[in-house]
């Protein structure tokens, strides 16, 4: 998978490539679906919620410009997967997630695996989690129609955020770097197609 749908695709950070082999992705999918895991593909989860295909992962976090010393949020964390591969990277991730069965599936998973440098919270990605800000970097896995500011706000100076903003089937996989404490600099990465950002600062709850 690394080598023939990651590194011969562009993706030249060591850190995430070998991330990217040591996290066993058959772990993060159901067991009908294990011999699926390392497609080039998004795969379906609970909560009518996807994992992200590998290239698509590997492509944010390297976008993401992440050290050994650096704290992530991850927003729309799903099944763990990619919170896996940026523990593997950072110091410290936190992952949020709106859906409950989600986050307790994906903390069972990831204390199976040995990881002890993830924190869990259910609830509203949009807002983000301003008691463990700033972030060095803020992953987004679902898009919304603009870069929340709430977000923007949690960000340290020169970090990086990471995130499809558009329509609520396709997107432009944006990255914004903090430069001053007003002043934040845009750079559009292409395009990409990710399930909808729900909350206060992204797309209404379906059915409101």
């Amino acid at each position: 998978m690394v080598a023939t749908q990651i590194a011969r695709r562009g993706i030249r950070d060591q850190r995430v490539l070998a991330a990217m082999r040591m996290v066993p992705r058959e772990c993060f999918v159901d067991a009908a679906m294990a011999e699926l895991a390392y497609d080039d593909a998004p795969l379906p989860i609970d909560a009518g919620q996807t994992v992200s295909q590998p290239y698509i992962v590997a492509a944010m976090i390297e976008a993401a410009e992440l050290g050994p010393r650096d704290t992530v949020l991850e927003v729309g964390s799903g099944s763990g997967y990619a919170a896996a591969v940026l523990g593997r990277i950072a110091a410290r991730v936190y992952g949020i997630e709106r859906h409950r069965v989600l986050v307790d599936a994906a903390e069972r998973r990831l204390a199976s695996l040995g990881y002890r440098n993830i924190e869990w919270r259910v609830g509203d990605g949009s807002i983000g989690w301003p008691e463990a800000a700033p972030f060095d970097a803020i992953l987004v896995a679902a898009g919304g129609p603009s870069v929340p500011s709430a977000l923007k706000e949690q960000l340290a100076l020169g970090g990086r955020l990471v995130m499809p903003v558009g329509g609520d089937s396709w997107q432009r996989l944006l990255k914004v770097t903090r430069a001053s404490d007003a002043v934040y600099r845009q750079c559009d990465l292409g395009g990409v197609s990710f399930v909808p950002l729900v909350g206060a600062q992204g797309w209404p709850e379906p059915g409101r």
